[in-house]
């Protein structure tokens, strides 16, 4: 119970542009959460009541170091994140084929004085959209790729799903990956097209969720979380939703991207997808939402869609429905 915790840093994908390097991780005590898959129940409760119990450390000096060698330095906050934001140059060239830029995170080992995992260096990844890539692909998660239950009563599924199973026994909605892997490709013949993942779940949830993401074989993209708060937290409420935050900075820093927004019936995916695309013309190409077969938000959806006219918009029962109107629209072959 007394033993020192090693220290280690959650490094989350991110995403950025040749002259723009953007990252987000989380300097945490090593719970030693294990990601193996047909875990018992057992295992299942102990990593999740670990990836919310976890101890972050505040105001910590953290170094990351880009591939063509600059070193960038900062502090994490009160929560143990750090949130970077740095101009820079000469990184175009280390873009991976598949887009992706590598660069490691490590703690300032004179500032610490404790064991520090993996040697003190951790890796991780930020995107820089193709210039060949016809549009962007912007998803919810819940309920919309994953069974989640969000517009059950009470949630009650909501916890059920995601305290007592493991990543590996979550149901993955039919035919999503095939859609996804779909609008990966539009009709250029390469994985060009970079995909978005955005959920109103904390980053407490990022492994779990990434690992589900991984299994399933969805094409690889960064996962937009939030800061999970409590009854007693005394830091400033956001006073935009998390996901229309996420979604309007995308818009902002891909100016001439545009984009495919996907979500689903459950809860205010399609009041914030329509706010957007009516604020932002020319912008959103299309709109997906997956019925989640409620009657009443059924019929609340139907008049959204009824009264918008910004863009196309489809409420769809299944995958395949998707995936017609999307090779209809030319989106994909």
């Amino acid at each position: 119970m007394f033993k020192k915790k090693a220290l280690r840093i959650n490094t989350y994908l991110g995403y950025g542009t040749t002259s723009l390097f953007r990252a987000t991780g989380r300097a945490l005590e090593d719970e030693n959460i294990d990601f193996s898959t047909n875990q018992h129940l057992f295992k299942t409760l102990r990593n999740i009541y670990r990836q919310f119990e976890s101890d972050e450390l505040r105001n910590t000096p953290i170094l990351l170091e880009l591939p063509n060698g600059e070193c960038i330095k900062t502090i994490t906050d009160q929560e143990g994140y750090y949130h970077i934001q740095h101009s820079t140059s000469a990184i175009s060239e280390y873009i991976d084929n598949k887009g992706w830029i590598s660069y490691t995170v490590s703690y300032k080992k004179d500032e610490i004085h404790k064991h520090i995992n993996h040697n003190n260096i951790f890796t991780s990844q930020m995107l820089i959209p193709s210039v060949h890539a016809q549009y962007g692909i912007i998803s919810d998660i819940d309920d919309t790729i994953l069974h989640t239950g969000v517009a059950s009563l009470f949630k009650w599924q909501v916890i059920t799903n995601t305290f007592f199973k493991s990543f590996d026994k979550r149901i993955v909605v039919e035919g999503i990956v095939k859609f996804y892997k779909k609008l990966n490709f539009g009709t250029t013949g390469a994985p060009v097209n970079p995909l978005f993942y955005v959920s109103n779940s904390p980053w407490n949830l990022y492994d779990y969720l990434s690992a589900f993401l991984k299994k399933n074989d969805f094409p690889k993209g960064p996962v937009l979380l939030r800061d999970f708060r409590t009854p007693f937290d005394k830091t400033p409420k956001p006073k935009v939703p998390h996901k229309q935050s996420e979604i309007l900075n995308l818009l902002k820093i891909y100016p001439h991207l545009k984009f495919i927004l996907i979500g689903d019936s459950g809860e205010k995916d399609a009041d914030i997808y329509t706010k957007i695309a009516e604020e932002h013309p020319n912008r959103i190409l299309a709109i997906y939402l997956r019925n989640v077969k409620n009657r009443r938000k059924e019929k609340r959806i139907n008049k959204i869609i009824d009264a918008f006219k910004a863009c196309p918009i489809v409420l769809v029962h299944t995958s395949n429905q998707a995936i017609q109107h999307a090779e209809e629209l030319g989106f994909i072959k």
